[in-house]
């Protein structure tokens, strides 16, 4: 039978397990692939939201709907109707080449970008074909049978078929911060995770069909913009005003000096094309596209490309320290009995907590298994109170064959916790019980601390007796314990560390350690690497600081241990309210809020899909080192992008200032709409490499942010210097070689783009621009820019748009002044670069 839509909370979610897999055609054993493919044809994919891809044509006609490119439409359509079919052939030109050259650049850079999410994207474990099978989440259907664990996002909603110690977090539904328990027959809907345990269920519904679906399409709105799209859309907005208020001043001109009103509006309209930036879309969607790639070859998975801003821009970044600090190569060293003396009792209880614990096992769990002297033969299951990240442990309720005996409740979490718990402890046997007096305690505490200043992480472990008819754990059950011993790890730091962290704090960017361990063990870590401890804050410290105290004390502060999920994403959120662009990255359940707090979320490739699903970027290997390069090819690729951008609006306000000066003063325009069309699409022609420069080391070393002020303070130098230029051009043209109307235009035209090409070797770098290489192909495409603009007055196209030759004496004039306006304008940058730094 077909799989038929149905709500999984209304009626999936209560008729008979035997009859929703009759009515959605499956079994225990899940989908044949092939019925799940025609399924996955006919349903669509698994997500929330679809993305419809339109047609290649469709999306290529889509970009007339830019305003620039429809005023030019408009422009050459009115032309046609007055017979002016010369410009309506260029404009039209125009148009074409520059969408064409704009889709195919971004068309090709989106779909590297597409590749890239879809290598980290959420996978799913399903039964197909009677065997496990790895799909990617989006390709589940209703009927797919799906196995989870601790650590897992519910892809789809579903009905357990099985559930084994199953607790499962659904906040993101309910708002109910503590997770749920679930049996086999209940349902779990997409988005809840995890916590711990593991189940078999059937997939009811998919994609938009889930509850997730329904309440996103009624509370749906619109994600909140981040830096790089405020950036952005406010420089848009600048430009755009100041279009408008140049091509009014224009029109204004034009018709006081009762020029033909064609040609005015041409002439207008040129303008506003020729100082908009019209390839910044294109320019930043394949600069950023092309960082991604760079940064997959770094090991670094781009999932929002605007990410790659805010790495750049990153100042502060907190992480825990097990895998990034240390080799996360735990190996359990230590297990003492509360003497001190080593405890073969210690070890067996540790083994027996962490062998029948359900949830996912931490690395601590790992240590203590890989000990095979101890077996949990004999022993059985009883119940069990999952980890919980407020209560920092974890107790399984067993029982031994064959004793007769009660039942044994085996705790094991952090010391603090579990003393806090204990009222005896053991003495020299497990029959030897002694009250858990002020100086006992005190004597724990020091061999406690004594253990974490060796550099040990340790657990506490505790047991209790437990009448044979109690058959549940629960919370409350936590108490009157007896204290057995500690559990010591080891867990020494990677040699990496030491130079990720100097090469880190060299790039402006400061390592705050986010940690549930305790202050003793974190600090002996920093001595080991060298890292000096400005600060530290523990979770008690935090809980008892308001969000204003917390503020003030988070810039100074390096060290924040034993704090909890939600401490850490209140120590983040404090960072942000100080100004800092603040990177976090987490591979944990619980990190997932911290993930999405983070102006950028970094996970791992290994991290559990809670962590991976939240965070903006996937590490392909846990290590500072990685994350470094990272950081400087995001502010390599923002770099790029601030070059067009400066290069472009200061060439294009002072070409077009020029252009509304000389308006004024000129008894013809200074330059025939077309040819202004030329001229904006050949520079632009000059510029599409820019993607691929390179980036001086200097820009790398600290932290970029988008700043609409510096790009316009920058436009305010540059830009004038240019016009000064231009109007020493025009004297020339008038004053010394008497140039006509076409004459003038040639001249102007070839000085303009002369100038406003080669000053991208200028203004590219704060450098000399001889101790700064650009890349060959930027080299290339404007060296060969200029040389076609030199030719074209001697050419058909030239002669068609109006250009005549020109003398020879006027290439050495024009050589001659292109040299001084080089200078001049690296005398300017130097100043503004002195007076206003580097942004």
């Amino acid at each position: 039978m077909a799989a038929r839509g149905s709500r999984v909370s209304v009626t999936a979610a209560v008729e008979p397990v035997a009859d929703l897999l009759d009515r959605l055609g499956t079994s225990p054993a899940g989908l044949r692939s092939d019925e799940a493919l025609d399924r996955l044809r006919r349903i669509g994919p698994n997500v929330l939201r679809p993305r419809r891809e339109r047609a290649v044509v469709l999306q290529l006609l889509a970009r007339f709907q830019n305003p620039l490119i429809l005023l030019l439409l408009v422009a050459s359509g009115i032309s046609a109707l007055t017979g002016d079919l010369q410009s309506v052939g260029l404009l039209v030109g125009v148009v074409v080449v520059s969408v064409a050259l704009d889709f195919v650049q971004e068309y090709r850079a989106g779909r590297a970008a597409e590749a890239l999410r879809h290598s980290v994207a959420l996978r799913a474990t399903a039964l197909r074909d009677g065997a496990e099978t790895e799909i990617p989440a989006r390709e589940l259907v209703p009927g797919d049978v799906v196995l989870l664990s601790a650590g897992n996002l519910v892809p789809a909603d579903c009905r357990l078929l099985e559930a084994r110690d199953l607790f499962v977090n659904e906040a993101l539904l309910t708002g109910e911060p503590y997770p749920a328990e679930k049996g086999p027959a209940e349902a779990v809907l997409m988005g809840a995770s995890l916590v711990s345990g593991m189940a078999r269920a059937v997939v009811c519904e998919t994609g938009a069909r889930t509850t997730l679906g329904e309440i996103g399409r009624s509370v749906s709105a619109p994600e909140p913009a981040t830096a790089f799209e405020v950036g952005t859309r406010r420089f848009g907005l600048f430009i755009l005003r100041l279009a408008i208020l140049m091509v009014l001043f224009v029109i204004l001109v034009c018709a006081v000096r009762q020029r033909p009103w064609l040609e005015s509006f041409l002439f207008a309209v040129a303008l506003a094309v020729g100082l908009a930036p019209e390839l910044l879309p294109m320019i930043v969607s394949v600069t950023l596209a092309r960082g991604a790639l760079r940064m997959s070859a770094q090991k670094v998975i781009v999932k929002r490309l605007a990410a790659i801003h805010d790495l750049g821009s990153m100042s502060v970044l907190c992480t825990d320290k097990t895998g990034t600090l240390t080799e996360a190569r735990i190996r359990l060293e230590r297990h003492v009995d509360p003497a001190g003396r080593d405890s073969a009792r210690v070890l067996e209880l540790a083994y027996l907590n962490s062998h029948f614990e359900s949830g996912l096992k931490s690395a601590l769990d790992e240590a203590i298994l890989r000990h095979e002297e101890v077996s949990a033969a004999g022993w059985t299951k009883i119940d069990e109170v999952p980890f919980g990240f407020e209560r920092r442990r974890v107790s399984v309720l067993l029982e031994r064959a064959g004793t007769g005996s009660g039942r044994t409740l085996v705790v094991k979490g952090a010391p603090e916790d579990v003393l806090r718990l204990c009222t005896r402890y053991e003495g020299d046997s497990p029959q030897d019980l002694r009250p858990l007096d002020g100086a006992a305690r005190a004597e724990l505490r020091e061999r406690f601390d004594g253990l974490s200043r060796e550099g040990f992480r340790v657990l506490g472990i505790a047991w209790k007796p437990v009448d044979r008819a109690c058959c549940h754990a629960v919370v409350g059950d936590e108490a009157e314990l007896v204290f057995a011993g500690f559990a010591g790890f080891e867990d020494p730091p990677k040699d990496s560390a030491k130079r990720a962290l100097d090469a880190l704090a060299r790039s402006g960017v400061a390592v705050k350690i986010v940690t549930g361990d305790n202050e003793l063990v974190t600090q002996h870590v920093c001595a080991q690497l060298g890292v000096s401890v400005t600060g530290v804050l523990t979770g008690d410290a935090v809980r008892d600081l308001d969000d204003l105290a917390l503020g003030a004390r988070v810039g100074d502060v390096n060290l924040f241990c034993r704090v909890t999920p939600a401490q850490k994403n209140r120590v983040i959120q404090a960072l942000k309210r100080r100004g800092y662009v603040v990177g976090y990255l987490g591979d944990g359940i619980n990190d997932a809020p911290s993930l999405h707090s983070a102006d950028v979320g970094i996970s791992v490739d290994s991290a559990v899909d809670v962590a991976k699903e939240a965070a903006d970027l996937i590490l392909l290997e846990r290590d500072l080192n990685v994350l470094h390069q990272g950081v400087r090819e995001g502010r390599r690729t923002f770099g790029n992008i601030m070059k067009y951008l400066m290069m472009g609006t200061s060439s294009n306000f002072g070409n077009m200032f020029s252009m509304a000066g000389a308006s004024l003063l000129l008894p013809f325009l200074p330059m025939l709409p077309v040819q202004v069309l030329l001229n904006n699409f050949l520079y632009d022609l000059s510029e599409i490499p820019i993607p691929m420069d390179e980036v001086d080391e200097e820009y790398v070393d600290r932290p970029r942010r988008w700043d609409v002020g510096f790009i316009r303070k920058f436009m305010l130098t540059l830009g004038p210097v240019s016009s000064v230029f231009d109007f020493l051009t025009f004297f020339v043209m008038l004053h010394v070689f008497r140039a006509g109307e076409a004459l003038f235009h040639t001249g102007w035209f070839l000085e303009s783009l002369a100038t406003q090409i080669l000053v991208i070797f200028v203004i590219r770098t704060r450098r000399s621009p001889f101790r700064s290489r650009p890349s060959a192909l930027l080299t290339i495409a404007s060296l060969g820019v200029v040389a076609v603009t030199l030719l074209l007055p001697y050419t058909a196209l030239g002669a068609r748009v109006g250009l005549v030759p020109l003398p020879a004496d006027f290439f050495l004039v024009l050589m001659g002044m292109v040299a001084v306006y080089l200078v001049a304008a690296e005398a300017a940058k130097r100043w503004f670069f002195r007076r206003f730094g580097l942004a």
